[in-house]
């Protein structure tokens, strides 16, 4: 496995990773806005991919903010590829590009008693690597629960 910056040619791979999770996340792949976020976050140095010789592995959509939280925006690893430590290698890759501590990195998740939360294994995901759960952030686009889960670097 590689863990690279995104480049626009990658943007298929993207569509492709999105398409296994809209029953969980809501419509992306036909959403020009989508489309935007990726070249936008590919363009600034702030979108990566893991990548195999079969094809993308993952991708992370990252923000930076020098005066407040980051942000992992958008992580989905391919369903052949989780468990793997795919997903890992994509949070660490970026926490080292883009964060300096002290800072705080925030990711928004599915809320406990929405029902890709132990599907997916978003929450303990993000636990195993030291978020912590914080509080509720708006629903999601298919209406489910949301919460904020927050990792702080010393």
């Amino acid at each position: 496995m590689t863990v690279r910056l995104a480049r626009p040619e990658d943007l298929p791979g993207f569509l492709a990773l999105a398409a296994e999770v809209e029953h969980w996340f809501g419509p992306m792949v036909a959403e020009p806005g989508f489309h935007r976020a990726v070249e936008k976050s590919a363009a600034r140095g702030l979108a990566t991919v893991a990548e195999d010789g079969r094809g993308l592995l993952g991708g992370l959509l990252f923000g930076t903010d020098p005066e407040g939280p980051h942000h992992l925006h958008w992580l989905v690893v391919a369903e052949r590829a989780r468990g793997t430590g795919t997903g890992r290698a994509l949070v660490e890759d970026a926490l080292r590009r883009h964060v300096r501590a002290p800072a705080a990195v925030e990711v928004v998740t599915f809320g406990p008693d929405h029902p890709g939360a132990v599907t997916s294994g978003a929450r303990v995901f993000y636990e195993r690597l030291g978020f912590t759960p914080a509080e509720p952030a708006a629903p999601g686009p298919e209406g489910g629960s949301r919460q904020v889960y927050r990792l702080r670097l010393t």
